[in-house]
């Protein structure tokens, strides 16, 4: 057996749980996890990290595409792994630059406020790409247009609100989270519906942490388990 042909069985290898559950799956949430992690301790390898799993849940949610045991395609969840991607490395550079221009302790980013202008602009492109991708995605015949086009959206948001160091981007997390659970618990995407109850944990938890950061004033310092900061992906 070469390596392709390895490569080809765990990537289609799942577990007999309802109609089936993808090993990739589980394996791209895992890689989200860790983003998740490293960023809440705002580490600049959350980003590469998160790639990982982007890639592999993208091929996940094109079920009816790749003929996953779901079967169904969720246009606005592949379509947001790949947008996460994007942002992930205008992300990761951003962070890189900040540790290099004397961020301490190896972190990539001071928390702050996005501020009268910035809340402006994430309200109106939430509002525009909203009501793009949900007329997209109808078109594409996704399943949950609706639902799927506020995670899209908010998942875009709040990369780049994380990327800028905008606290704000914890709580629009809180809000794809909301949509995104039962959305995918419908879907049988149940992996991934029970990773977004446990990012949903981190993103109250790194709303507390990053609000604490910014009230205090202080340049960023290296951050223990009890005091965490996050991303997401997936």
């Amino acid at each position: 057996m070469d390596y392709s042909d390895l490569l080809t069985r765990l990537l289609n290898a799942k577990l007999d749980i309802g109609p089936g559950v993808l090993l990739r799956e589980i394996i791209g949430n895992a890689f989200g996890l860790a983003s998740a992690v490293l960023g809440m301790r705002r580490k600049v390898s959350a980003w590469p990290i998160g790639i990982v799993g982007n890639v592999l849940l993208f091929t996940v949610f094109l079920g009816g595409v790749f003929h996953t045991p779901q079967d169904l395609d969720l246009w606005g969840q592949a379509g947001r792994q790949v947008f996460f991607l994007i942002v992930s490395v205008y992300g990761w550079v951003r962070w890189q630059q900040f540790r290099r221009s004397g961020g301490s302790g190896g972190v990539g980013v001071v928390p702050r406020w996005a501020g009268a202008r910035g809340r402006i602009q994430l309200v109106v492109a939430a509002v525009v790409l909203w009501v793009a991708f949900y007329l997209i995605l109808g078109q594409l015949n996704s399943y949950g247009p609706a639902s799927d086009a506020w995670i899209l959206t908010g998942s875009i948001l709040a990369t780049y609100g994380m990327a800028r160091g905008w606290v704000e981007f914890w709580l629009i997390w809180i809000l794809v989270d909301l949509v995104g659970v039962p959305l995918l618990f419908a879907a049988g995407y149940y992996p991934s519906a029970m990773m977004y109850i446990v990012y949903g944990a981190f993103c109250v938890w790194g709303l507390l942490s990053w609000r604490r950061i910014e009230r205090s004033g202080r340049q960023p310092e290296p951050v223990s388990a009890a005091d965490p900061v996050i991303e997401t992906v997936g």
